[in-house]
């Protein structure tokens, strides 16, 4: 999985892509225009973080690289790549429990904090793409 050189950009599928995580200097772009919301990342070898109309939507530390992010009503789905394990952050809705997957495979039950931040820790081999999906139970 290629890091997206324009730091952002909206997939022929509706989705958004994100991120490069073999940015030596922080890097941003904001104002970044997807189905009427707007869109800011910052990226680069230690963070990427997405925030859509100046909300929290994603964290990764260290940085990723992060493919067709989706975002439904009760789940968040997305391919994310970086050079070693990541503490991924997402915003979901408050106090409400969700499963993780990785791969497919259940990782287990989270729970939201009063925020609505859930945190996971996903095993990453740079070049190796892993597909995340965070759904409510």
């Amino acid at each position: 999985m290629p890091v997206i050189e324009e730091l952002i950009r909206t997939e022929q599928d509706g989705t958004i892509s994100f991120g490069n995580y073999k940015l030596e200097t922080k890097s941003k772009l904001q104002d970044f225009e997807h189905d009427g919301d707007l869109y800011k990342v910052k990226t680069f070898y230690e963070i990427t973080k997405l925030e859509r109309n100046g909300m929290f939507v994603y964290e990764s530390v260290p940085g990723t690289t992060v493919e067709h992010f989706k975002v439904t009503d009760d789940s968040v789905t997305f391919t994310v790549e970086g050079a070693k394990d990541a503490q991924i952050t997402v915003q979901l809705e408050d106090d409400m429990d969700y499963e993780v997957f990785v791969d497919g495979a259940a990782v287990g039950g989270m729970k939201t904090n009063m925020s609505g931040k859930l945190v996971a820790g996903v095993e990453l081999n740079e070049g190796q793409a892993v597909d995340v999906k965070i759904a409510r139970k």
